[in-house]
């Protein structure tokens, strides 16, 4: 399998944050986007950021940072098809800003599932459902997620039930799945990854 891209999905409106940028927020001292992107970073080749606003504030991370070529908030989907697009590696492998404990050998297991040939996407599974935005796309999917988004779609599973696929159990990392949407989950996983860096 060729070297995999990173994308960090930080493209949404966070309107349980009242509208804040939620990869800006801070956790830990550090934007929580920052989270995640280490953790992408030490596993995978290049790492693009995908955001819709405060591209300055991201840029400041020190990767690049693009935008939806779809227009209008299109969610996690526009911005995988713009990682498609701008990516350099025929794979791309992403996770959202807003869950910082990523598994230390995600990467590892994806592109191990997706080694056999047989599978244009492998997403992940917490053992009780898909987290479709945990997915590993190939470059292939480009002109499906394309014809998708123009018809409207903006499902990540539904356009998973076009693609061939595969699952990853992920189901002894529950912690990964882990996210912020409001004000007292930022709070719950401040003490959470404190508490892991004492």
């Amino acid at each position: 399998m060729s070297i995999v891209a990173g994308l960090l999905l930080a493209g949404g409106q966070a309107r349980r944050m009242g509208g804040a940028d939620k990869g800006l927020l801070t956790l830990g001292g550090r934007p929580l986007a920052a989270w995640g992107l280490t953790r992408l970073q030490n596993q995978v080749g290049e790492v693009l950021i995908s955001a819709n606003r405060n591209h300055a504030d991201y840029e400041k991370l020190g990767v690049r940072v693009i935008r939806d070529s779809v227009s209008g908030y299109a969610g996690p989907l526009a911005g995988l098809f713009a990682g498609l697009q701008e990516a350099s590696s025929d794979w791309l492998l992403s996770a959202p800003c807003d869950s910082p404990l990523l598994a230390y050998d995600y990467a590892e297991r994806m592109q191990e599932a997706a080694s056999s040939g047989q599978w244009d996407a492998v997403v992940a599974h917490d053992g009780r459902r898909l987290q479709p935005v945990f997915l590993l796309v190939s470059r292939r999917l480009q002109q499906s997620l394309g014809d998708f988004l123009a018809k409207g779609g903006r499902k990540i599973d539904l356009w998973l039930e076009e693609v061939s696929h595969q699952r990853v159990d992920f189901s002894d990392h529950p912690d990964m799945f882990l996210n912020v949407n409001t004000p007292e989950e930022l709070e719950e996983m401040e003490a959470r990854v404190m508490g892991d860096s004492r």
